[in-house]
């Protein structure tokens, strides 16, 4: 029975679920999960595992893949490695009839070849369902292998009136639990943490996970400023790591977003006004013309009592 449209996204939508699970552990492959489905049923799944190996077709693929679809968010790769064997030969040895790929590969080794090898071997290949959702969730792969540098999320921690701390330098809570909480997580999923040093040097941050069952997933950690781990923007584009966190403070933010570094803006927003310290400094615009046009709403989050807005870079 042919797939309609609307099971390809469904079952591209379990794919993505569980390439979710890998996000900021999968480096430097990108975390991809994989779906195999046959007569309207999951045979099996998997998703790339920490450290970049096993892929995720690798996890999935079992011996009774004869006729079956396999939906992956990623196009297979088609090269060998000391590390493990090609995706697409995989998937051919096990005899899946269809594949459905939501994005493809912009790795030089596999763009567009693990496609063309599948349907050498007679393959029907469906590519870009889902495609946006899932260079979303491959944003880091995306940015290192695109722009050559990671993707570099800048989170913030702010009043109604954009202050993170009173006009003291007290800043111990700004949010709320359901808002710190939510912070937590998104260290969870980055690979590296990265503070100013004044921020670092006033509140001795510990910027661990503190949720129940991540615990371990605790990021590198760097201080930027002079003299310390990341003295510049460009230095902080060099790192080898894929998806980097900004934690403040206000110097970093400013320096970053002036360096069009800043990829995604997270506002952690707590409905209070302190009249304290802004979350941004001077960036330098002379014209606000220049400001309008760049930042894109993705979506805002109820954490009551506060919410989270999420913006991307309109690039």
């Amino acid at each position: 029975m042919t797939a309609s449209r609307a099971d390809d996204a469904r079952w591209m939508a379990a794919a993505l679920a569980l390439a979710q699970r890998g996000v900021g552990q999968t480096g430097p492959n990108p975390p991809v999960g994989c779906v195999i489905v046959q007569d309207g049923c999951v045979i099996s799944r998997g998703w790339t595992q920490p450290g970049g190996r096993p892929h995720a077709e690798q996890m999935a693929l079992v011996a009774d893949a004869l006729g079956a679809t396999a939906y992956v968010t990623l196009e297979p790769c088609a090269h060998a490695s000391q590390r493990g064997p090609a995706c697409a030969d995989g998937l051919i040895a096990a005899g899946v009839a269809r594949v459905v790929i939501a994005a493809g590969d912009p790795d030089p080794r596999t763009n567009g070849r693990g496609t063309a090898r599948l349907r050498a071997a007679g393959i029907a290949v469906t590519q870009g369902v889902e495609a946006e959702a899932a260079r979303a969730v491959m944003a880091g792969f995306f940015s290192r292998q695109l722009r050559g540098r990671p993707h570099i999320t800048l989170k913030l921690a702010v009043s109604l009136d954009g202050c993170i701390a009173l006009a003291s330098g007290a800043s111990r809570w700004i949010t709320g639990p359901r808002a710190r909480a939510h912070a937590h997580l998104e260290r969870a999923r980055s690979e590296l943490i990265v503070v100013g040093s004044g921020t670092w040097a006033a509140d001795a941050p510990t910027l661990d996970v503190r949720l129940a069952g991540l615990e371990s997933r605790r990021p590198e950690i760097a201080v930027m400023g002079q003299g310390r781990d990341i003295d510049s923007p460009a230095a902080l584009a060099a790192v080898a790591h894929d998806l980097v966190l900004v934690e403040g403070g206000a110097g970093v933010a400013a320096s970053l977003l002036k360096a069009d570094l800043v990829d995604r803006l997270l506002l952690y927003r707590a409905p209070i006004i302190i009249g304290g310290k802004p979350g941004i400094a001077d960036m330098g615009l002379t014209d606000l013309a220049t400001a309008h046009g760049r930042w894109r709403a993705e979506r805002v989050i109820d954490l009551a009592p506060d919410r989270l807005e999420t913006y991307t870079r309109i690039r």
